[in-house]
């Protein structure tokens, strides 16, 4: 793959579009980090949530950030066209 943006995703554990999302990213061969915002505690989780609220106003899941772009849900094609797949 020639995208050098490796995306940030907030997920939860539990959550079937967020295992979706991560799917879809590892079938296309891109790279990327995540934190299941579910399994943090004390200032982690504060941490975490305080950076959710500043990309994206609130605590959807998946939230994903590619670059300056910030998806939240599963929706393959504006991931395809985030990422410029």
């Amino acid at each position: 793959m020639t995208n050098k943006i490796r995306p940030m995703l907030y997920t939860l554990s539990t959550c079937v579009h967020c295992a979706a999302t991560k799917r879809f990213l590892r079938e296309n061969g891109v790279e990327y980090d995540y934190v299941d915002v579910d399994l943090l505690e004390g200032e982690v989780r504060d941490k975490i949530r305080d950076e959710m609220m500043k990309v994206s106003g609130g605590f959807r899941f998946p939230t994903i950030v590619v670059g300056k772009k910030v998806i939240v849900g599963f929706y393959e094609d504006k991931l395809r066209e985030a990422l410029g797949l």
